[in-house]
């Protein structure tokens, strides 16, 4: 029998098509050498264990200390991830500890919210709301889908510590549409949410959507300019929440590392619109191959094999 070329999504967990497409491509665009233990990053000679940092402006690593005051000299810190890796949550929550101490009207901007839900976002924020209510009425597992333990620390740390967490995203079901239907097939209602400029003339993130495309066609999208200005929507809408957001003060933002990888995407939207110095850091895991262009800083992580469930948790926080 002929094997089926395009991926049917309805059994995995996980948002649409496209969050499912960086989870597959990072066996493309981050290597598939499992049986390695370190990290290689191209036009670097050594390679690197769990847990080391690299400046790809250098290609040398640097210490947590070193980063984090690199860190402290811009007004936006994006840090990536692959979802469904502890690890990189891990990360993010060392990175967020270290930079509340020094500023604790730092905020949290997360792409696993859209910008409706900020209302639930600010009780949450504010101690207002336990967990079970938390998820209930962000209807996580109907618009996330990831299982909740891989972000709790973090979301908890957010609510004990009182910092103002903004959601990022536009409404989930609007990216789907346009990548099936393209955003002329979307209703007035759902047309309100988009962001007011969306810019799709940069050809080097064309070109890496392309491949992302061309190599994981997903049924019903067959449509490369639809599924292009999704990914645009999605990453305009991201950069515009941030610049209304940011205020003066500082932000760090979580998204997947599909958004911020050689800044074009989420990072470079966000400094059109506000020119605040920012920095990435992109979270790859060992026995992989990374570029230099991927990021500022590069830190690497074992490896997760574990699995998105739905599992929803015990108790109230």
């Amino acid at each position: 029998m002929k094997q089926d070329k395009f991926i049917d999504t309805t059994i995995f967990p996980g948002w649409m098509g496209m969050a499912l497409v960086y989870i597959i491509c990072g066996s493309m665009f981050f290597g598939c050498a499992a049986a390695s233990k370190k990290l290689k990053i191209k036009d670097i000679p050594e390679t690197f264990l769990p847990g080391t940092i690299i400046s790809t402006k250098t290609g040398k690593p640097v210490s947590f200390e070193a980063l984090v005051s690199e860190l402290a000299k811009v007004q936006v810190i994006y840090i990536g991830e692959q979802h469904t890796n502890s690890h990189h949550h891990d990360i993010q929550l060392k990175v967020i500890r270290e930079l509340f101490q020094m500023d604790p009207q730092i905020k949290i901007g997360m792409e696993m919210f859209d910008r409706t839900y900020q209302p639930i976002l600010d009780q949450w924020s504010n101690g207002k709301m336990d967990r079970l209510q938390f998820l209930q009425k962000t209807h996580w597992y109907a618009n996330w889908k990831f299982k909740f333990e891989l972000y709790r620390e973090i979301l908890d740390f957010i609510k004990e510590r009182r910092i103002h967490l903004v959601g990022l995203n536009i409404p989930f079901h609007i990216p789907r549409k346009i990548a099936t239907g393209g955003i002329r097939s979307l209703s007035a209602d759902d047309t309100k949410h988009l962001p007011q400029h969306i810019d799709t003339s940069n050809a080097f993130h064309r070109a890496y959507v392309k491949e992302v495309f061309k190599n994981h066609l997903v049924r019903g999208r067959e449509n490369f300019e639809f599924f292009y200005m999704a990914q645009c929507v999605w990453e305009e809408i991201m950069a515009e929440s941030i610049a209304l957001n940011l205020k003066g003060g500082r932000m760090i933002v979580l998204a997947g590392n599909g958004h911020i990888i050689k800044k074009f995407g989420v990072p470079d939207g966000a400094y059109h619109r506000t020119r605040a110095a920012f920095k990435t850091i992109f979270p790859a895991s060992s026995g992989s191959v990374a570029e230099r262009s991927y990021a500022d800083y590069i830190w690497v992580t074992p490896g997760d094999k574990k699995h998105a469930v739905r599992k929803m948790p015990t108790g109230k926080k």
